[in-house]
């Protein structure tokens, strides 16, 4: 792996408790490169701090990097479970990064639409022999893939201007964050809830078939074991009625025992539908939880239009302050030079008499 752009900026991580704030996890700007692994085909962002690495997130297609302020972004890496947030020094360091992630992750998306194809064609090779028949086509039995490896290269510890996120655009931010979050979570509820539901109406047609087999099996029990009886009553047929009875006394308990296997099962396929309606309440609540964070980025919505309004009456009463000042000002600028004009002329009626 080669570094194939290089910047610098302070590192945080989101807060893995409160999912609010941020946690720095560099004391100064440190080094943060995009390198690109031409073996797997994969572009990563690595950061380091002396030698402990403290960004190693490989850039996927689905990953997108925000702006949340003029000096600070950030993104999500669903692999590392948390979200990184860079401080720069300036804006112009930020729109770079920012065009190197929107670049690198259309890369990563070409990547993998080739690989796909090229596993698709190497999927189904086909051979001619030599008369002209078609072989059978041979089919790879797996693909096997690497991790990613952690590349440390040393870096370069110089101090810069510290960019800190801003207070405004964490909550928004992080709102989003969580909605994307639990809204991923509730597709995957969603088809887990589906493919329950259709294992439901399976298990509920096979209890039904197999209490439908119990019933048989009980009938043949009781016919079977009256057989015995009417066999047991006929001394000169002793000894077939005792072989008879042993043979009927093996069917039985086969009987039994799969009887009791059924059983088994019944209570397992109980224990699904308890663990679906379990799932069902999650759903639930997740959708709840979806609704309450939509309320409050409503009302945090609403709070910075407030806000606003605020400001722009308090900018526009300061400004109405400003010019009445003024005015003052040169009142008393003529009351002044009205009061000299007046002074010299009593200095000189003064003087006269």
């Amino acid at each position: 792996e080669q570094p194939i752009f290089s910047t610098r900026a302070h590192v945080f991580q989101i807060d893995p408790n409160t999912k609010k704030n941020w946690v720095p996890t560099s004391k100064h700007a440190v080094t943060v490169s995009y390198f690109y692994d031409s073996t797997r085909n994969v572009y990563r962002i690595i950061s380091l701090d002396g030698s402990k690495a403290i960004i190693n997130s490989t850039i996927t297609p689905n990953m997108t990097f925000t702006k949340t302020s003029q000096k600070f972004g950030q993104w999500a890496d669903s692999r590392a479970n948390t979200v990184y947030g860079l401080g720069f020094s300036s804006e112009h360091h930020l729109s770079k990064f920012a065009e190197k992630f929107q670049e690198f992750k259309e890369a990563a998306r070409i990547a993998k639409e080739k690989s796909h194809e090229k596993m698709e064609l190497t999927s189904t090779p086909s051979q001619e022999s030599a008369g002209g028949d078609i072989q059978s086509p041979l089919t790879p039995e797996s693909i096997n893939g690497t991790d990613d490896e952690r590349v440390m290269p040393e870096v370069t510890q110089n101090s810069e201007p510290r960019a800190e996120p801003t207070q405004n655009a964490l909550p928004f931010t992080h709102s989003s964050t969580i909605s994307k979050h639990w809204e991923a979570e509730l597709a995957t509820l969603k088809g887990n809830n589906a493919k329950l539901t259709a294992a439901l109406l399976e298990s509920t047609a096979n209890v039904k078939q197999w209490k439908q087999q119990l019933a048989a099996y009980q009938e043949e029990a009781e016919r079977l074991h009256k057989r015995v009886t009417e066999l047991e009553c006929v001394s000169s047929q002793a000894n077939a009625v005792h072989t008879h009875k042993t043979e009927l006394n093996q069917t039985i308990q086969e009987l039994e025992t799969t009887l009791k296997k059924k059983e088994e099962e019944i209570e397992g396929l109980k224990q699904e539908i308890e663990n679906a309606r379990e799932l069902q309440a999650q759903r639930d609540s997740l959708t709840q939880k979806l609704q309450e964070v939509e309320i409050r980025n409503k009302d945090l919505e609403g709070q910075l239009a407030d806000l606003e309004q605020r400001l722009e009456k308090s900018q526009n009463e300061q400004e109405a302050f400003r010019n009445n000042l003024k005015t003052l000002l040169e009142i008393l600028d003529g009351k002044i030079f009205e009061l000299s004009e007046l002074r010299d002329n009593l200095a000189k009626l003064i003087e006269c008499s």
